[in-house]
Parts: C-alpha cells; sequence; structure tokens
C-alpha cells in the first residue's frame, strides 16, 4: 500500500494480529461490562427483593433495558450469570468448613457444626439472592444449566468424599456414603429453606438441631460395625481411639460350640 508517496509493506500476520488484539479487548469488555451488570442485578436484588424485575436492574445499573439486552440474551442468561456469582461464593465459603476436619485439633462434632453454621450463615446474609437463584421466579424460560442442582451435587460429591474415606479408614463398606452425602445436603437445604421463611428461631438453634441429627446417624452406622468415636475429642485422636477399642468377632466353629457346650453340662 502507499503512504505519502511511499510504498509500506504489511509484515505477514501483522494484519491478523491486530484483529485478534482488537477483538481481546472486546470480549474482555464485554466480560467487564457483564460483570458490571450482575453486580448492579445483586444490588437490585437486595433493595427489591427475589421478584425484582428488569425495569428495577437496569435503573440500579444507570442504563436502559435494551443495553442489558446486547449483554445477556435474555432474562435467563442474566439469571444464569448471577447464579454462577452465587455459586463461586458458596464453594468459596463452603470449601474451608468442609476440609476443616483434617486439621488435627478439630472434633466430629465441631466440624459438623462448623459445615452446617457456614451455609445457614450465608443464606442469612443473602437472604433475598438464595431465593432469586433457588426459585428461579425471575426467568421466562427454563435456563440452560441447573446451577442449583449442580451446586447441590458438588457439596455432596464433596461430603460422600470425606465420609467414604473414613468408613475405609475404619474398615467399613463405604457403598453408602454417596446416599448419606445427599441425604445430609438435602437436610440442611431444606431445613435452612424453612428457616429463612419462619425465622422462628435464632440461626445458632437451628444449627445445634441439625449437628444433633448429623451426629446421631453418623454416630449410629459406626455404633453398628461396632465403633464409638467420641463427638468432642479431635478426629484423628478418636478414630484411633475407636479402631483400638473395636471389639475383635471371633469366629466359633460347631467343634467349639460342641465342646463348649459339653464342658458346661459337665460342670
Amino acid at each position: 500500500m502507499r503512504h505519502m508517496g511511499r510504498s509500506v509493506k504489511t509484515q505477514p500476520g501483522e494484519g491478523g494480529d491486530r484483529s485478534d488484539a482488537r477483538k481481546e479487548r472486546w470480549r474482555a469488555h464485554r466480560e467487564a461490562r457483564r460483570a458490571e451488570f450482575v453486580d448492579a442485578t445483586m444490588c437490585a436484588i437486595k433493595k427489591h427483593g427475589a421478584d425484582v424485575g428488569m425495569d428495577e436492574i437496569a435503573a440500579e445499573a444507570g442504563v436502559s433495558k435494551p443495553v442489558l439486552y446486547r449483554h445477556f440474551a435474555d432474562k435467563a442468561d442474566l439469571y444464569l450469570a448471577v447464579a454462577q456469582r452465587g455459586t463461586d461464593v458458596l464453594m468459596e465459603r463452603m470449601a474451608p468448613a468442609l476440609d476443616a476436619l483434617a486439621h488435627d485439633k478439630v472434633t466430629p462434632r465441631q466440624w459438623i457444626r462448623g459445615t452446617v453454621d457456614t451455609y445457614l450463615a450465608l443464606i442469612e446474609q443473602y437472604p433475598e439472592m438464595y431465593r432469586f437463584v433457588v426459585r428461579g421466579q425471575f426467568v421466562d424460560r427454563p435456563p440452560d444449566r441447573d446451577l442449583v442442582a449442580e451446586d447441590k451435587r458438588a457439596l455432596a460429591s464433596a461430603i460422600a468424599r470425606i465420609f467414604g474415606d473414613y468408613l475405609r479408614a475404619f474398615g467399613m463398606d463405604s457403598g453408602g456414603a454417596e446416599v448419606w452425602g445427599h441425604g445430609v445436603v438435602g437436610l440442611v437445604q431444606g431445613a435452612g429453606d424453612w428457616w429463612l421463611d419462619r425465622q422462628s428461631m435464632s440461626r445458632e438453634a437451628v444449627t445445634d438441631y441439625l449437628t444433633q441429627i448429623i451426629w446421631a446417624a453418623i454416630e449410629g452406622v459406626l455404633r453398628s460395625s461396632g465403633l464409638h468415636l467420641e463427638p468432642d475429642q479431635p478426629f484423628e485422636e478418636g478414630v484411633a481411639r475407636a479402631l483400638a477399642e473395636r471389639p475383635v468377632l471371633r469366629v466359633v466353629s460347631d467343634a467349639d460350640q460342641a465342646g463348649t457346650g459339653t464342658t458346661s453340662s459337665g460342670g
């Protein structure tokens, strides 16, 4: 090409590199704008509740609805972006609570209580956000993904892995770990949903009741195999003690039984 009477040569690939850079800048700009609109939606939810509409969201964002729809395909797309933000916060909070059992001084009861309370504290902090995501009344059509179900499966799988690891350490059948993991998540989520609507007791009381029933279930499973785990003893110490105190079952043969019977009758 010519410029100011001189020939200017474009290096091979230079035009493509510039085009790619422009596309990357545009993509980053769109992602940043979407994140800003998700922030605005969360603020609108906090102000107006889970039944918030697009008008309130646009007003909070300081734009018109057509501008919102340039960045989100429809309401379901915006809902999924907000739900994904909620998922990120949930997993960020829950991961340390679930991992706490690996710490030397954490007791089984502390672990259960800490995990339950972390979840309840989160939905207490963001009640309208919780309702917006879980009840999904905002969307006009079913979203492409069910993030609520995905979150429940992720938490249940994490708990199931923990249960399974320790059941195997006890030499027990771990086949029920996945069932129990999903059961615990359903129990806590259902109780949390009820509590958020009723608010008839403190979070501490709900946490105590849920801790009590979850521990009772775990204790029952262990006792069925002749194990006793202290709920308030550091977990690793408790496991070692439970295994040491586990009764050894001796298989008694027919000959042993006959001999015992003869001896008993002879005495």
